[in-house]
């Protein structure tokens, strides 16, 4: 049997995993350090905790399900105790990323991190269907990269992988480079910011006196149907006056350089202010 260390099990992201990984053929060593997080793997999964350095003692794969900036602290604070060849598992690219992980070489890296539930998607179940989030009752794809370690562990850290995400449908493999750019770069930096603008723009025709429901409505549906032709989920063209408000609306909303949100050091800095 593979042992897994489970860092931070009793937590928000480590409850989820605990759950997924208990009834997986790993055996699963749940680490916590607040009260509160080991009543709730107790009353609410029946699992037992230890402190750190006895659940990873020997084991051949290590979780940090802790906040980003807390992975550095951490696992420089169990490297001496992590035997060569061990896995560690991040579950963000904002730490590995940023050079926070110990400099050891005779550790595999695995990074790995959800899709989340794709808006357009076939989900029949009311349960699925508002699993926003992934990992509970609604399908997702991940990504992962092997960040430094032998070739072989790819599989190993992709099953842990397609394990703690399940239902799991597409698993991307990716860099780490390629993953930042992921995000923060497009999931945050960008599409989170558009997001939040948008939801701005609704606020303020409100306040211009059309009715919240009927904004909302009005936004959302378009968004569907905008986004099902711009993703190419569906065939179409938008019409002519479309167009011409893409035309000049988009120069209005973005910089000319709006792409160097992208660029190494914009990543780099972007990290930084994270971890």
């Amino acid at each position: 049997m593979t042992t897994v260390a489970l860092i931070g099990a009793g937590g928000k992201m480590g409850y989820r995993l605990a759950g997924k990984l208990k009834e997986s053929r790993f055996t699963l060593r749940c680490a916590e350090v607040s009260d509160a997080g080991k009543a709730r793997l107790s009353e609410g999964l029946r699992l037992d905790t230890m402190d750190m350095k006895s659940a990873i003692s020997g084991a051949e794969i290590v979780i940090l399900a802790v906040p980003d900036t807390a992975i550095g602290k951490v696992s420089n604070a169990i490297e001496k105790d992590l035997k060569p060849g061990t896995m560690l598992v991040i579950l963000d690219v904002a730490a590995p990323f940023a050079g926070h992980l110990p400099k050891r070489e005779d550790l595999t890296i695995f990074v790995t991190h959800p899709c989340h539930p794709p808006i357009f998607n076939d989900e029949t179940d009311l349960n699925a269907k508002r699993d926003f989030f992934g990992g509970v009752a609604a399908k997702q794809h991940i990504v992962s990269a092997l960040m430094q370690g032998p070739e072989e562990h790819y599989e190993l850290g992709e099953e842990i992988a397609t394990i703690i995400w399940a239902p799991v449908m597409r698993s991307h493999r990716i860099t780490v480079d390629q993953m930042a750019m992921l995000e923060p770069g497009l999931s945050e930096t960008l599409c989170a910011s558009l997001l939040v603008v948008m939801r701005e723009a609704m606020d303020e025709v409100v306040s211009r006196g059309v009715p919240k429901q009927a904004a909302r409505d009005f936004l959302l549906g378009h968004m569907n149907v905008l986004g099902a032709v711009i993703f190419e989920e569906t065939p179409g063209v938008f019409s002519d006056a479309c167009n011409k408000a893409i035309e000049f609306g988009k120069p209005m909303l973005m910089r000319d350089d709006w792409k160097r949100i992208f660029d190494p050091q914009e990543l780099a800095d972007s990290i930084r202010r994270i971890t």
